[in-house]
């Protein structure tokens, strides 16, 4: 390992993942005198999703001043929404400024993670070797492993075929045939900046998805210095653009109310201003409530499916010929390539790794009934064990960088509990019992759940596991500090 160990060679915290949860997790270990840490990466650098996800157009859907972390603020980002590339470079900043770099082995997997009862510490693993660590922070995320469709055929086809997660630069689309599957939040990014590049552009869709206006532009090189020389108006832009998007959290989008109401008006207002045929609009227009499924931002998506060289498909796919797409109607889309737009297997995502608890049991059997975690940071069974962006902690509505900070600060608490002469630290039974029947309540009657979609937030039994159903501020409130009474320690 490149970090330092104790006399024993046994680490404090292994930190999994060098995306923005492990970024913040390793820093805020360094400022408390927690250690020693190292980070283990699977992939070659620092960035996450932001570098692995690397498809024309990818940019961030949160304003660039609210998706930074709250210690390490940018001045000078470029544009209200960043793109990929400078998310990627901010991030890997930052953990230069911060003295993360030789802490960090890339290339790293890990494979299973084994807690050592005896011992009170957790074997891990990699592909590189075993390390031995009191406590492991999984800071791995979900969004990294792609969801592809179940569709007969899909391996048969003579073309280029690949996921927007793992795009294949080497293949040249420029006046190709290119079938888009999916219309989610990469798709909308990806179709325009294809269109008028491909010969011509068919985009496969399932269900349509609600649109708002982005507004997207380039900040003004004045207002860019005048945030370098007044720290002060940055902050305050920061928390100007926070109370923008939680306000609506705080009067009901989490669940079917006026607000649902009045957000669906907005945005068929906009579908009506961006497209003028009545028969597309019909075709674009939800049968869902507002806010079912991840709303999305574009000021580009309606104009790039009104071109003549792009076709919308709102049939069935039967099947993938060698040569193209075949429809359940039986019409045949002959194309040259295939990108799939499908989204990300969360629940699979978060169990490749082999998680070996208390009494041998493993995290899934734990999540049999499906993922479930107290404040989606601990689990009963697996002591020393943390989830950053667990179980019920994703959001729809504001920057998830608010809620990362929040469970590092949560686990902060637990480590420095540790460091004051105890072995182990576990949730309770009871106590992760009240908080997920809390939410399990809480979901029936929130959007997600009664909005009248079917969703990647919900899992096998029609139960939101993924998201949480209310402000940032609330979950500030409840996650925010560890209260010990809520942990067994030893």
């Amino acid at each position: 390992m490149s970090a330092a160990t104790d006399t024993d060679g046994v680490l404090a915290v292994l930190i999994v993942g060098a995306g923005f949860s492990g970024v913040a997790m390793a820093i805020r270990c360094r400022q408390q005198g927690i250690g020693p840490i190292s980070v283990i990466e699977k992939g070659p650098g620092i960035g996450g999703t932001w570098r692995e996800n690397t498809y024309p157009g990818a940019a961030c859907d949160v304003p660039s001043h609210l998706y930074s972390l709250s210690f390490a603020p940018k001045a000078d980002w470029s544009r209200l929404y960043a793109k990929q590339p400078e998310i990627e470079d901010y991030l890997r900043g930052v953990a230069e400024q911060y003295g993360l770099m030789p802490l960090i082995r890339f290339g790293t997997t890990l494979r299973r993670a084994v807690w050592d009862e005896a011992r009170a510490l957790w074997r891990a693993e990699t592909d590189r070797g075993e390390i031995l660590a009191r406590a492991i922070v999984s800071g791995a995320g979900g969004l990294h492993h792609p969801s592809m469709p179940n569709i007969p055929g899909r391996t048969d086809f003579a073309g280029a075929s690949f996921h927007t997660a793992a795009w294949d630069h080497s293949v040249d689309l420029k006046g190709r045939r290119v079938g888009i599957v999916g219309t989610g939040a990469s798709a909308i990014q990806v179709v325009p900046e294809l269109a008028g590049h491909a010969a011509h552009l068919t985009v496969f869709q399932r269900t349509p998805p609600w649109i708002m206006p982005k507004n997207d532009r380039a900040i003004p090189e004045a207002r860019k210095a005048r945030y370098a020389r007044f720290p002060v108006l940055r902050l305050l832009e920061r928390w100007r653009l926070f109370w923008r998007l939680e306000f609506p959290a705080l009067v009901g989008f989490t669940r079917v109310s006026k607000v649902t109401a009045q957000a669906e008006g907005m945005a068929k207002h906009n579908l009506r201003k961006a497209v003028p045929d009545k028969a597309l609009r019909e075709k674009l227009t939800p049968q869902y409530r507002f806010g079912c499924k991840r709303v999305l931002l574009s000021d580009e998506y309606y104009p790039a499916l009104q071109r003549d060289d792009v076709t919308l498909e709102t049939g069935s796919i039967a099947r993938i010929l060698p040569e193209g797409v075949e429809m359940t109607d039986g019409t045949k889309h002959d194309l040259d390539a295939i990108v799939f737009a499908t989204g990300f297997d969360v629940l699979g995502g978060s169990l490749r790794t082999e998680v070996v608890g208390r009494g041998g049991r493993r995290l899934a059997e734990a999540w049999s009934d499906g993922m479930q975690a107290f404040q989606g940071i601990t689990v009963a069974g697996f002591p020393n064990y943390f989830i950053l962006l667990g179980p019920n902690t994703g959001i729809g509505h504001n920057s998830i960088i608010a809620m990362i900070e929040i469970q590092v600060d949560h686990v902060i608490g637990c480590l420095k509990a540790l460091a004051e002469g105890r072995q182990a630290i576990e949730v309770s039974e009871p106590a992760q019992v009240r908080f997920v029947e809390r939410i399990r309540n809480r979901m029936k009657e929130s959007i997600w759940q009664a909005g009248g979609c079917r969703s990647w937030y919900l899992d096998t039994q029609g139960r939101n596991t993924t998201l949480w159903p209310d402000s940032v501020l609330a979950y500030r409130r409840s996650a925010r500090r560890a209260r010990l009474s809520d942990y067994r320690l030893r």
